[in-house]
């Protein structure tokens, strides 16, 4: 384990809030977690606060004309239909979009395997949000045998100059990985066959997530090493604890866009819960195991 995930102390919230401070136990979960919750109260008030800068986040993207696309990935049942719900929340609909996309057609399977994601990129003064991407290839098609190896070859081969173009065609691309623990995802993937309102994202796919777990670690371990670029870093945000996870990768989001106007005590992310991805991370067992 990493000396990180052996260190026992008290983490106070950036923002200084009354109360915010929070235990360090690495008993809890991968890497040492956050154990003591966030009260609905404080919750609350820090995601209004969230919320409030991603308006002004906005209105900057707006008049400048910029185009932000955040791409949002994760195991299954790592939170990221709630995060994004949470960004979008308060913003205008006209200038933001939440993609995610369904099965391929067949005639989407025959052509260029990024034209469907380049179709949905963001327009001048737009925010828009992928909720699984492009990505799909390196982590459930791989998993799943949806792609024969040579594909995934060439995914991985062409990722870095695709996004390159983007990068050089204006678009700010923000990756963000939610990293769930094992416990923790199978807690909430049997929560899910007990609400009768989460049934809709439980499927065969969904349902192997525990079992192949380890295929799983190997799959984001590859995608991280081999798609992590100096023009599109990945970003993790550890998401055993649901609420942390949603405050911190909004913070991450906020705290690397420039907009006017910005509160920077409050988009300041926990560095124990959301970093800055480095290939030591994956050798110092930082992340899921």
């Amino acid at each position: 384990m990493s000396k990180h995930a052996h260190d026992h102390h008290a983490i106070a919230h950036p923002s200084g809030a009354p109360g915010a401070a929070v235990a360090f136990d690495p008993e809890t979960s991968i890497a040492g977690s956050i154990r003591k919750p966030v009260s609905d109260h404080e919750y609350a008030a820090e995601m209004g606060l969230l919320q409030i800068e991603l308006v002004k986040l906005q209105r900057h993207v707006i008049a400048s004309r910029e185009k932000i696309l955040l791409v949002i990935e994760g195991r299954d049942a790592s939170g990221k239909n709630d995060i994004v719900k949470h960004i979008v929340e308060h913003l205008s609909p006209r200038d933001s979009r939440v993609v995610t996309l369904g099965q391929p057609s067949e005639r989407e399977l025959a052509g260029w395997y990024f034209q469907r994601h380049a179709a949905q990129l963001p327009g001048a003064g737009e925010i828009v949000v992928f909720n699984r991407s492009w990505y799909n290839r390196a982590g459930v098609e791989n998993v799943m045998g949806f792609c024969s190896k040579e594909e995934l070859e060439e995914f991985f081969q062409s990722v870095p100059s695709f996004e390159q173009s983007l990068v050089s065609g204006g678009v700010r691309l923000l990756k963000l990985y939610l990293d769930v623990g094992r416990a923790a995802q199978a807690r909430r993937m049997a929560h899910r066959q007990l609400d009768p309102l989460s049934k809709w994202k439980s499927s065969h796919v969904n349902e192997t997530a525990v079992e192949y777990w380890k295929a799983y670690t190997d799959a984001r371990n590859a995608m991280l090493l081999r798609t992590h670029t100096t023009l599109s870093p990945w970003q993790i945000v550890h998401a055993d604890d649901a609420r942390l996870a949603r405050l911190n990768l909004i913070r991450k989001a906020l705290a690397k866009l420039h907009y006017e106007g910005k509160h920077h005590d409050a988009v300041q992310p926990d560095p124990d819960i959301a970093f800055d991805f480095t290939p030591d991370c994956i050798a110092s067992e930082r992340l899921a195991l």
